[in-house]
Formats: C-alpha cells, structure tokens, sequence
C-alpha cells in the first residue's frame, strides 16, 4: 500500500540488520527501538503514539520472551507486529445494523476527504452483499456536489435521494430527516448520508453536522479522513469527535505516495475504530479495514486473506472446476487463456495483488516496473485470432502470425512470447492438475503444497537421482519433480521453508521470516481446492 510504502521500507530494512544476531544484547534492543522511532516519526505518526508504541516495544523485546526465543530477530518483529494491530485499533469492528430498517450511516468530514465517492463505494459494497442502500444528497453547500452524488450513484448502481438543486439551495437537516421516511416507504434498508465539509473546522460546520445528526439519529456516523493529510489529521479527528461524534473512521486515498502515518494515530488518540479503506479511484478499491492484516502489510509479511477474498469474489467456482479438468485432460485453450486472464483482471490492480504477497517490498522495483497494459495486448492478440487458432495454436505459422500482429498492434514476436508463455503454462499447471508441483523460475519449492502424488514421485526422483548423479529428465513434469526433490534434500526437512520467505518462496525472506498461520493455510487450501 503506497502511503505506508516508505515507512515499511523503513522498518524491514531496521529488522534485516537483526536476523544475523543469535543473541540480542540491550545495545541490539535499544538501536532498533531507536530506528522504529525515526521511522513512525518520519511517516508522520502522532508523537504521543510512538512514545507509548516504542516504550511497549522495547519493554517486551528485553523480556524474556525474546530471550528465551529461538530465533530473537523474529521474536521482535512479532512484538513490532503485535503492537502496531494495538495501535490500529486492535480487532476488527463491523458495521451495526438497526434492528428495525432502514440502518441510518451519516458520513463527515473535511471538504476533499472524499466523502461524496466514498459514499458510492460504501453503497456499491453494501449492495453486493445484498442491502437496498440508498444515498442522500445533504451537501447542499459545495458546488455540484449533489450532481456529483447522482453521477456516483448511477455508477454504483443505487438510488439517491436528492429532492433540492444544492449550490446554497435547501435545508440538509430538512432532507435528511425526510430522506428516512423516504427510505422507509421504499424499502431501503440502508440509509447513506452525504453531509457536506469545510476547507478547514469551523462552528458551522459542526453545527450543521450535529443537527443532522440529532434529526436523524444514526446507528453509525463515519468519519473520512484523507490518509494523506498529516499531522492534521490528529487535531481534526479530536475537533469532530468533541464536535459531533462518531463511531468508526474511514481512511481515504490509501493508494497514495504521501506519508500517510497519521493514519495510524486516529484510532488510538480517539479510541474509534477504522472500519473501512479506501485504496484507488475505482468505486471497487474499497475494503474492510482489518488491524492485523494491515500491519502484515505495512511489515512487508503479505496479505494472502485478503487476496484470496478478492479472488474468491472474482472467480466462479463451477468454472473453476471446469478449468482444472481442462488442464487435467490437455484440452486447455487461448480461449481459456483469455477467459482466465479477464477475470484476473476484474480482480483489480495486479499491482496491488503481487502487493499483498509476503516479501513484495523485496519486489519494489519489479513491481512498480510492471506493466499491465500487458494484459490488455494480450487480449488484443487472442482476439484477433480465429477461433479455429484460439483453439489448435498449432495452427499458427508464420503468415498468420504475421496477419494477427498486424490486427493487434502489436509484433510478431511479441505473437511468438505469447504462445510460447501459453504452451508453458499449460503445460505446469496440467503437472498441477496431477497431483506434481513444478519448479517454477525464481521459486523454490512449496513445502506441504503438493499433493500426494507430488510428493511420491519427488521421493522416486530422489531415489534415482543417488545412482545417476544430476542427471536431468527429458519429461518436463518429471524434470520438475527431480528439481524438487533435489531441492528439499538440501533443506531441512519440514522446516525447509523456514529459511527462505513465507511458503517457501526463495529469494530475499521478509522481514522476520513469517510462516503462514493455520487460518491463511485453511483459507489458501480451500481456495485451491485441496
């Protein structure tokens, strides 16, 4: 996530420096405290945050659960890890519902918190998970707000209520108090209130949001807050919270470059939850803010729950499964190739994806190097091929290589990569599909991942890999197999992923090594079908 970027590159390089110690001395301790307190500092946290955050870090980090770890390093970075889902509110708060419909949500917030967007997102949200929201149009003060509420809404797919022009015209504690019996007699059971903000806090503003909240008595008012606002963001927080009150917050523009650490201070100077975050401009980059998955991200140790949600979301079980007896049966296709790449691409930002993989922050330049305009001249090229070819490439010589490049834009030998990637693909995953776990390039092996027939041809490569030496199969699958083989021999048993990064990727291990929990395994495991 780019505003807490630079404070997580901050922190994973202060805990790399402490995976050499055995020991961790009061010096090691105090030093590293030390630089955890630059960091938060540097990332714009509030003070009074970091001074009770540090203190309880290095308080535990000299107890004896550190030195009595086996690995001290790590055992730090989980205190980090503890401290920082303390700071962030804990555990996860969910919105209440009303008993009796409709469930009143009043947002607030400075003017360019992005209220109005959020509003349309948070509306999108709760439809697809199968409320009747309804948006109310109570900014009548800012310029075309209520013509911008009406073009969020028709995008999100709900109805707004939006009975006066706006631009200084009407009474907002007037149609807001009839927007719920609005609501009422056509049955929505959810009820957004858009207030409108100010440049700056001022008496006004308060007023006119107390009074809307008096005359429609809301079961939660959401305070949105711009991620990227600094050390305002505390004072402004104290100063609605004195002034209206509010039960959660809402972190926008969490996709930005900007510092963002006082994102960090609003839950613990005001004792509020964050219940959601905003992380892009799309009305789907919207998500449930959980306290400890994003401290996983901030320390660079992934966010596999959240990526398997959104995969989940994105792919269709049956077809799924149509798809793993493709790859079973050799009988996969550039149609299911593209079929499979449009709907990773209704996922969301493959950025944000790869982002959420332990150890990303390792991938820095990789990552933000990544094109995914790639996907779409992927596209372009299957598409412009007949289906007769989408479904035998075996077909495609040079003439009609030539004529698709031509009609996608793009070269022949970008044509050529293509079905060079696809051919590859299918062959790894019809190895996948048998029960085999193949070496993929930069990757090292999945310690538990494979089914069992993996792991008993792994066991039969290693046996005849003693009498034969590095002898390598012609089989591609049975090559991998041998790879694998040869790569756990060099590890330590099950505990061979424990030396590389987060389920056994090679390469750079994150930041203190974490392995995934049983509830990360049984979520991944469920998703694939294992």
């Amino acid at each position: 996530m780019a505003t807490f970027g630079t404070l997580s590159d901050r922190l994973t390089s202060t805990f790399s420096a402490l995976r050499t110690k055995g020991k961790l001395s009061p010096a090691d301790v105090d030093g590293t405290v030390r630089e955890i307190r630059r960091a938060l500092l540097d990332a714009d946290v509030a003070l009074p945050v970091v001074k009770d955050f540090t203190a309880a870090v290095r308080e535990r980090a000299l107890g004896d659960e550190v030195n009595k770890a086996l690995n001290p390093a790590q055992q730090v970075v989980q205190i980090v890890n503890d401290e920082l889902v303390g700071i962030l509110g804990g555990e996860q708060r969910r919105l209440q519902f009303a008993k009796t419909p409709p469930t009143v949500i009043m947002l607030a917030g400075l003017q360019g918190a992005g209220k109005t967007t959020l509003a349309g997102k948070l509306a999108k949200w709760l439809k697809a998970d199968g409320h009747t929201p309804i948006l109310v149009a109570a900014d009548l003060q800012r310029p075309n707000a209520v013509q911008q509420l009406q073009v969020v809404g028709e995008q999100a797919g709900v109805a707004v209520y939006a009975p006066e022009p706006g631009n200084g015209v009407g009474d907002p504690v007037k149609v807001a108090k009839n927007a719920i019996k609005h609501a009422r007699d056509k049955q929505h059971d959810v009820v957004i209130v858009d207030t409108a903000g100010r440049l700056g806090v001022d008496a006004e503003l308060m007023k006119q949001a107390a009074n809307i909240r008096k005359a429609v008595d809301p079961d939660e008012v959401l305070f949105v807050i711009d991620a990227m606002i600094g050390q305002d963001a505390v004072s402004t927080a104290k100063a609605f919270q004195e002034g209206v009150d509010f039960t959660g917050v809402v972190l926008s523009k969490l996709d930005g470059d900007a510092r963002g650490g006082a994102a960090l201070s609003v839950a613990s100077i005001t004792g509020r939850p964050i219940m959601f975050a905003s992380t892009g401009e799309g009305l789907d980059d919207f998500e449930p803010f959980h306290p400890d998955r994003m401290a996983s991200r901030i320390l660079d140790l992934g966010d596999i729950l959240t990526l398997i949600e959104q995969a989940q979301k994105s792919f269709d079980e049956e077809d799924a499964k149509r798809t793993a007896e493709k790859f079973a049966t050799d009988s996969f296709t550039l149609e299911d190739f593209l079929a499979q790449m449009q709907q990773l691409k209704s996922m969301g930002s493959l950025k944000g994806m790869l982002g959420m993989l332990p150890g990303a922050r390792g991938m820095k330049d990789q990552l933000e190097n990544f094109d995914e305009g790639e996907l779409t001249r992927t596209e372009a090229i299957i598409q412009s091929m007949t289906p007769k070819e989408r479904q035998l490439p075996k077909l495609l010589n040079g003439s009609r290589r030539l004529r698709i490049a031509r009609g996608s834009g793009t070269t022949v030998t970008e044509v050529n990569a293509l079905v060079n990637r696809f051919e590859q693909a299918a062959k790894m995953m019809k190895t996948m599909a048998k029960g085999g776990m193949p070496q993929m390039p930069g990757m090292g092996p999945m310690p538990g991942m494979g089914g069992g027939g993996g792991a008993a041809t792994a066991r039969k490569a290693a046996a005849k890999k003693k009498g034969k030496g590095k002898s390598r199969s012609g089989n591609p699958a049975k090559r991998a197999a041998e790879e694998a083989a040869r790569a756990q021999g060099l590890g330590s048993g099950a505990g061979a992923g424990a030396s590389g990064s987060s389920f056994g990727l090679g390469g750079g291990a994150p930041a203190g090594d974490k392995q995934p929990t049983a509830e990360e395994l049984e979520a991944l495991q469920k998703f694939l079908g294992r």
